[in-house]
């Protein structure tokens, strides 16, 4: 799921959502899009789902965490044991001719149920990946967790918090699952809840030895108070290997851990090795060149801070962010 997926710390959108980081300290804003390998994304697709914000909020971090869903010693898909140790469904159940789905019985009854799930929601949206990765489960089980799932991807940029509590209820039914870890990491991250996506991306990764989760770990750790251990992620080798665009994310969250920490000049020399004058009009790079304005600007260098703002308005065919806006106030400031 976090394939390209776009830190909370990077460029800035023009309108708020109700997703985190719409209000938040300056660096930029996170951006994700599409679904990604967990399958927690918009029509299962490819690309790692998310929320295109303003940057991220300064009061999000720990704030409004998850119930907790624990986590089961017992292997995903092993039904109760009977009397004896015997293998098989609980005697009560076994009388009414019934077997429970395996459940985790350290979650309580609501986060195990999640919300209600949309009629319109069958589990097939997820990627072909994400699918894969359910396979070994019983095949009820997997049908509900792959719906959670999939509706967590319809709803991570309508509403990020419901989207959080349907993985949190897939996770309480498939925890050792990488792909369901992942899921929950990302919708926490969308929803605010920082040190929940950073706990359940790590679990994610040592599962799975996946890199891409980086950028966003980094900018966790930047949401939780911890700008240096995001400065170290950034410098791990693998970030080498990325593509331009994961490259991107992660300079703007460097960038931005350098502004937390007081360091504008090194900032400011963090984005301009960054390709910011590339011919490309890919969101990334209009999310570069914001975050280049935007710490410009508040560097004191009005007159750059400006110019960088026209030029990120004159790729953003989309208008994802609010650079003609700013270019605008900048203006009026400089004829005042």
């Amino acid at each position: 799921m976090a394939d390209e997926r776009r830190p909370r710390s990077s460029g800035a959108r023009k309108s708020s959502s109700s997703r985190p980081g719409s209000d938040a300290r300056k660096g930029g804003t996170g951006r994700r899009d599409g679904a990604g390998a967990s399958g927690a994304g918009r029509s299962g697709g490819g690309k790692p789902t998310g929320r295109s914000g303003g940057p991220r909020r300064d009061d999000a971090p720990g704030a409004g965490g998850p119930r907790k869903s624990g986590g089961s010693r017992t292997p995903q898909g092993a039904q109760g044991k009977g009397p004896q140790g015997r293998s098989g469904p609980r005697r009560d159940d076994a009388a009414r001719g019934e077997t429970r789905e395996p459940r985790e019985r350290r979650v309580d009854q609501e986060t195990y149920d999640g919300p209600p799930l949309p009629d319109d929601i069958t589990g097939a949206e997820l990627s072909a990946s994400a699918r894969a990765q359910l396979k070994g489960l019983p095949e009820k089980l997997a049908a509900r967790v792959a719906r959670h799932l999939a509706a967590a991807g319809a709803l991570i940029d309508e509403d990020a918090e419901v989207a959080y509590q349907h993985t949190l209820a897939a996770k309480a039914r498939a925890s050792r699952l990488a792909v369901v870890r992942e899921a929950v990491g990302e919708t926490a991250y969308a929803a605010g809840h920082y040190a929940e996506a950073l706990a359940e991306l790590r679990a994610a990764k040592r599962m799975n030895g996946a890199t891409a989760y980086l950028p966003i770990m980094a900018d966790c750790h930047r949401a939780l108070g911890n700008p240096t251990r995001a400065l170290e992620l950034a410098k791990s080798p693998s970030v080498a290997r990325f593509e331009a665009s994961a490259k991107a994310e992660m300079t703007i969250v460097e960038a931005g851990a350098r502004r937390d920490l007081g360091q504008l000049d090194a900032a400011l020399r963090t984005l301009e090795v960054a390709p910011l004058n590339s011919k490309s009009r890919e969101e990334w790079v209009v999310r570069l060149r914001y975050a280049y304005a935007d710490t410009l600007e508040e560097a004191g260098r009005t007159n750059d801070a400006l110019k960088w703002f026209h030029k990120t308005n004159a790729i953003d065919a989309e208008e994802a962010t609010d650079a003609a806006e700013r270019a605008e106030a900048l203006e009026k400031k400089l004829d005042s």
